[in-house]
């Protein structure tokens, strides 16, 4: 990791350790500033990213006058869960194995998934023109101006170089469903894997999150000209294809990335949603966008993505994307089919700064997998809740350097098809997985450890 993007982390670490956010760092006296500016300059290095709790750090770590949304209580809390005893026996050996499986279903589907296709925000939207255009194209063209307007006009997002979001997450496995018969979790509620999760963007086309939830963490980035991923089950790999935006960010985190995500968008109909009128956008990736995407046995077929705008406050209120992989089986048998879909719902619009932001939401997603034999299918629903806590824009120090992709990333690209469950996919047939080395445990100083599961409700 480079110097200058370890010395900012290094630095707004320790701010966030002591309760304080990005957003409060800017509201400092000018002497305050001053010293925060000279940290920025002269922070120490990081360590490498650890992956789960620091054993060495003691449960109450650090003191506990941190503010509740400080990450240092984060973790405090969950080391104090990580030394609490484990149940013994093989019952709970075969539990612990279960959840460990459903997590990383949960984190490898619904950590970082990408937008359908590349956007560059920077590009003004087409200009609005009903000569010679279609109407599913001219109207959609409308719905978008009416959005960007609704989320803050066009000159104030623009105006926005980088931006900063903090939020908490749940995520929980609710059905499972396998030659007809449903296997549903009954305590969906208390089983719910909690985490959180912070987000970086900056102009143009570059980001960078840390999601951790239930003692592993998923962390990924975009440096502009690759996006890469990081789980401790794959190690550091980049993904296959053009750069794309994260889908979470298009949440309503983003309102002109994602006005830039539909600028080539028809619109196809109202619904309803919730009770409120809707048009839809629809936008399908191009077959080239589709071949890069795909490698070796693996081809993506198509990926879909529907985009429902209040008629009411012309705001976002409901993202649906739907991607279909086909899997060739290398013994001559039938091809494996994959289809997920994500159906969110985006809530609770506050101003910040100016921009509408969507302050929570709530995700469901189904992975169904068919072909082969007709009673073989299997299909799995996950359910995600989420909430923001802290937005801020043009976050002062941030620069190209905190974007920089880890060094060990394997020569290469990992197609989508790596996070899909490894027993179905050997029986496919797919190409091994691409492995690279988890990266060393971090022990981060001031007891602090920047990782780990976080033990907070999302209401």
């Amino acid at each position: 990791m480079d110097a200058k993007k370890q010395g900012f982390f290094s630095a707004l670490r320790e701010e966030v350790a002591r309760g304080l956010s990005p957003a409060r760092a800017r509201r400092r006296s000018a002497s305050n500033a001053a010293e925060v500016a000279a940290a920025l300059r002269l922070g120490g290095a990081l360590a490498p990213l650890m992956e789960g709790p620091d054993p060495e750090a003691g449960p109450g770590a650090g003191g506990g006058g941190a503010r509740r949304e400080g990450w240092g209580q984060w973790v405090r809390g969950q080391l104090q869960l990580a030394r609490a005893p484990a149940p013994a026996g093989a019952a709970a050996d075969a539990a612990g194995a279960a959840r460990r499986n459903d997590l990383r279903l949960l984190l490898g589907v619904m950590g970082a998934p990408l937008a359908p296709v590349h956007v560059c925000a920077a590009e003004p939207l087409p200009h609005l023109s009903i000569k010679d255009t279609p109407i599913e194209t001219s109207s959609a063209q409308y719905i978008l101006q009416q959005y960007l307007a609704a989320s803050g006009g066009q000159r104030m997002l623009s105006s926005v170089r980088n931006a900063y979001a903090m939020g908490k997450v749940r995520m929980v496995a609710t059905e499972f469903e396998t030659g007809g018969r449903v296997m549903r979790n009954r305590m969906a509620a208390q089983r719910a894997e909690p985490g959180r999760f912070v987000l970086w963007q900056m102009a143009p086309e570059m980001w960078y999150i840390e999601l951790a939830v239930g003692g592993s963490k998923v962390h990924a980035g975009c440096n502009g000209k690759l996006v890469w991923r990081h789980t401790p089950w794959l190690g550091a790999h980049a993904a296959k294809g053009p750069v794309r935006p994260l889908r979470r960010a298009l949440q309503g985190l983003d309102p002109l990335t994602a006005a830039s995500m539909f600028a080539g968008a028809r619109c196809i109909g109202e619904r309803k949603v919730n009770g409120e009128d809707c048009f839809i956008l629809k936008l399908c990736a191009d077959p080239e966008t589709l071949r890069a995407r795909s490698e070796g046995l693996a081809e993506i077929i198509r990926h879909v993505l529907f985009g429902y705008f209040s008629q009411k406050t012309g705001l976002l209120v409901h993202l649906e994307d739907s991607h279909l992989t086909r899997i060739q089986s290398t013994t001559g048998g039938d091809a494996v089919y994959w289809e997920t879909t994500i159906n969110s719902f985006i809530e609770d619009y506050r101003p910040v700064e100016g921009i509408m932001i969507a302050h929570s939401g709530r995700s469901a997603v189904t992975l169904f997998r068919f072909g082969e034999a007709a009673m073989s299918h299997t299909k799995t629903r996950m359910e995600e809740a989420w909430s923001i806590e802290e937005v801020a824009f043009n976050v002062p120090g941030l620069s190209m350097d905190c974007f920089i992709p880890p060094t060990d990333i394997k020569s290469g690209s990992v197609s989508e098809t790596v996070e899909l469950p490894q027993g179905e996919k050997s029986k496919a047939g797919l190409l091994p997985c691409h492995r690279a080395k988890v990266a060393a445990l971090e022990k981060a100083d001031d007891n602090v450890a920047w990782s780990g599961a976080l033990q907070l409700d999302c209401k």
